[in-house]
């Protein structure tokens, strides 16, 4: 209960409220953008300089090893789950959606740890950013197999009046389609301005050290909690424009998103567990398995996966889950992680 009277947890809240209500209270593009990318700088800062403090050991390893492999199971369960239910580029993209993370749900438990007294580690800021990749290339093999596998059966389709001699082309599954190639992808998605700075910027807190801590902390301390609950009321109002979108898809779709991220938190937590991660570092991974990316994998899948449908990936991820994992999962996970390790 606590946790939801963070002043910055209220502010999305009344975002919600806000666009729920037709106000037209907005948040100006340039200045939400700003937002953003403040926030990955600072979070990237925090984590390199948190890093540096520590150092690199066997759990440090441990964590980062057991976010990888979260990283690889979630869009696999995903896929296994969704590709009976619905189309398979469809399947493809919500799973990779699902796959990957969000940086502001992160950023948020970040902020809940603190205020309960747990130190966050900053390797957990490296797991974040190890745990974008897989998704997304998972996406990617899929949508290529199944482009592979629709093929044959558009050779030889004779068109009408063809004289039996035309075929019928698949939309986007020709090279000259427009479908990217894997190594394009791999470059837009490490090169992605978001990825980019929250990696840049842990390096550079990595090297600056603890004196860098010093010189960035009004910075990345003093301005982070307010610019933070900014931030949150411009994605509350975002989330109520996503409502109607969430509100359209099929029961099933609607309960992975809602039910599939408390699956991802379970699995991750047994796995900490049995490695015997600290409350921390379980509490983390556990945000980071359940949350859904609606910035980075969106804007790759756009291009990688064209045929998939944005607003049921975009929809699903954003008006259902990150108000979920907001409001409920965080302090849900939290509260598990300190009763199964602490």
């Amino acid at each position: 209960m606590t946790s939801l009277l963070d002043p910055a947890i209220l502010f999305f809240v009344f975002g919600v409220l806000a666009g729920a209500l037709k106000s037209n209270l907005d948040i100006p593009p340039a200045i939400a953008k700003f937002l953003s990318l403040y926030l990955l700088m600072a979070l990237g800062l925090k984590g390199g300089f948190a890093l540096a403090q520590t150092g690199i050991d066997a759990q440090v390893l441990a964590s980062v090893g057991l976010a990888l492999v979260m990283a690889v199971l979630v869009p696999a369960l995903g896929w296994q789950f969704l590709r009976r239910r619905v189309a398979g580029f469809d399947a493809a993209a919500v799973a990779a959606s699902y796959g990957s993370v969000s940086a502001v749900t992160f950023v948020t438990a970040l902020q809940v740890l603190e205020a309960q007294g747990l130190a966050a580690p900053g390797h957990m800021t490296v797991a974040m950013v190890l745990m974008e990749t897989p998704a997304i290339l998972m996406a990617v093999v899929l949508a290529s197999t199944l482009r592979h596998a629709a093929r044959p059966a558009a050779v030889g389709m004779a068109l009408p009046g063809s004289g039996g001699t035309a075929t019928l082309a698949l939309g986007g599954g020709t090279p000259g389609g427009g479908v990217p190639s894997l190594r394009q992808v791999l470059h837009e998605s490490f090169t992605d301005g978001a990825h980019l700075l929250l990696l840049g910027s842990m390096v550079i807190g990595f090297l600056g050290g603890e004196r860098g801590a010093q010189l960035m902390q009004p910075f990345t301390g003093d301005l982070f909690k307010g610019l933070l609950a900014f931030f949150l009321l411009d994605m509350g109002l975002l989330v109520a424009r996503h409502f109607g979108a969430a509100r359209t898809q099929s029961p099933v779709l609607v309960a992975y998103a809602a039910v599939g991220p408390l699956v991802h938190a379970g699995i991750a937590l047994a796995l900490a567990v049995l490695v015997g991660l600290p409350v921390a570092d379980a509490a983390l991974l556990m945000v980071l398995s359940a949350s859904a990316s609606y910035i980075v994998v969106p804007a790759v899948l756009r291009h990688a996966v064209p045929e998939a449908n944005p607003s049921l990936y975009l929809g699903l991820s954003l008006g259902i889950t990150f108000p979920l994992n907001i409001l409920v999962g965080i302090p849900l996970y939290v509260g598990a992680a300190r009763w199964a390790l602490g």
